[in-house]
């Protein structure tokens, strides 16, 4: 009966928290406070679960962040992060320095922390957070390369701070030089087994036809996972090698990607909300009151002070205007990564490590208050954003082994620039042919001056060959029309 009550539980916390998912959506709020919020209801000052763990925490904190990341780099389009790439990693590596000195520098000087805890306190605050800047900013029409900063930084700055937490939090503090001297043998060594776990993953799934299409998107969780264990057992960043190994199999032409995707975002959903109800009922409601005033004030110094000076210490030379400055200032959220962070220096039983997992906790839940609801309103008046942007289209592919060619499905958006062009407008490649169109419920073959609309499901045959060349034809006339390559427009992904 005990496993029975126990599914019975789980299914109906489950439920609860994709209801909050509706809630969240139209407040603007990121999904991770009401999870947060179901965690303490269900804790020590509600049901009464006590979990109190901070090892076993530690460790299924950072199994869900893996999965997490994993989604991040397969839903994200290389092809609109790209532009933004060299201002994340800027952000990431001299931002996050920035971000750490000045929070530490608050909280040592006008709260009274001793230095250590301090810089661990800098540091667990640092990283932006992939769940909270996917959930709120993908629902924003900004320009592609904001928003790639933005979500090319929140993959990125994990790694980084995770060595710099965990050489913190060891008793045994390593020098200045042998952390920096870490820190890049373990960036580069993780970001070099990411590349080539995401190219042989995808050079593999490409010449294998698996027996089911299901198959497909365990695959490629696993090779993302792989990655992560592969860089931990030669001492690298996992976390670094799951994103840039995500990212490469997520932009690489595999055999049912949209399926891939949407396994991997139902997943991370589930490690989202297993994860903040985790934290939520790993926190002790009656040790937060004594945390507050240090919290808000290192809140509000990482908020204010830190993340606008990283953003401007980090930016000149990306051509990045004020307005974008600003925006990037206010919009680097914090989520469930300082949380889990925060949980390593407690696991090792680091003095001061439970009061600095309560001042995070008060941090992330207040600031992701203030920030969250407010970037819609900001991006207006900043006028950062872009009306009437036409929807990406959804290109599914299953391989025909044997004949060396991929069946190709594509539903045409309402908003695409598809609808209207004829067939041979299209201009595909040799090798790749339209033949079948489903248009509301009735299947025929089309002729070359069919003409498409918006609803239509097209089934496009390729050869192997052709079928990188006739995706990004597709692309780029649902983009921009049948004269795309008039306006630039090349349809990469």
């Amino acid at each position: 009966m005990e496993l029975d009550l126990w599914l019975l539980l789980g299914s109906v916390v489950v439920i609860a928290a994709i209801v909050a998912v509706r809630l969240a959506h139209r407040s603007g709020l990121p999904s991770l406070l009401l999870y947060l919020a179901l965690g303490l209801l269900l804790g020590e000052a509600g049901f009464g679960i006590r979990f109190d763990n901070m090892i076993v925490a530690e460790n299924l904190g950072l199994a869900a962040l893996v999965l997490i990341l994993a989604e991040g780099g397969l839903t994200t389009r290389w092809s609109a992060v790209r532009p933004g790439v060299p201002a994340a990693l800027s952000l990431s590596i001299a931002g996050t320095a920035v971000s750490i000195v000045v929070v530490a520098a608050a909280a040592h000087w006008l709260v009274g922390i001793e230095w250590r805890l301090a810089m661990l306190l800098g540091a667990v605050l640092a990283p932006t957070d992939a769940a909270a800047v996917f959930s709120v900013l993908r629902r924003l029409p900004l320009p592609e390369r904001l928003t790639g900063v933005l979500e090319a930084e929140s993959g990125f700055n994990d790694a980084p701070v995770v060595i710099l937490v965990v050489a913190l939090s060891s008793h045994h503090a390593p020098t200045p030089l042998l952390m920096v001297a870490e820190l890049v043998y373990e960036l580069a060594v993780g970001a070099v087994i990411g590349l080539v776990v995401g190219r042989f993953g995808a050079f593999a799934l490409r010449r294998a036809a698996l027996p089911a299409s299901g198959l497909y998107p365990i695959a490629v969780l696993s090779l993302t996972v792989g990655a992560y264990g592969a860089a931990s057992m030669a001492h690298a960043s996992g976390f670094l090698a799951t994103y840039i190994s995500a990212l490469v199999l997520g932009n690489s032409p595999l055999p049912h990607r949209p399926a891939t995707r949407g396994f991997a975002e139902g997943l991370a959903w589930l490690a989202q909300i297993g994860l903040f109800i985790m934290l939520g009922i790993l926190d002790s409601p009656q040790e937060l009151p004594a945390q507050i005033g240090a919290a808000l004030i290192c809140g509000f110094a990482l908020v204010l002070v830190a993340r606008p000076l990283s953003v401007l210490v980090s930016t000149p030379f990306f051509g990045i205007g004020w307005r974008e400055k600003a925006f990037l200032s206010w919009a680097g959220l914090r989520g469930a990564v300082p949380i889990v962070l925060a949980t390593i220096p407690a696991s090792a039983g680091l003095p001061g490590a439970h009061a600095l997992f309560a001042q995070v906790f008060i941090i992330v839940v207040v600031f992701t208050l203030l920030q969250g609801p407010t970037l819609a309103s900001l991006a207006r008046v900043l006028k950062v954003t872009i009306p009437d942007r036409a929807r990406e289209i959804d290109i599914e592919a299953a391989p025909l082994e044997e004949l060396h060619a991929d069946l190709l499905e594509i539903r045409i958006p309402p908003d695409s620039h598809l609808n209207g062009v004829e067939i041979f407008e299209l201009r595909l490649p040799e090798g790749a042919v339209i033949t079948l169109v489903v248009r509301e419920g009735q299947s025929f073959v089309p002729g070359p001056d069919t003409a498409l609309q918006a609803g239509d499901e097209l089934l496009v045959v390729a050869t192997s060959a052709a079928r990188p060349a006739a995706e990004r034809r597709l692309r780029a006339v649902s983009r921009r029309g049948k004269l795309a390559g008039w306006y630039g427009e090349r349809g990469e992904e």
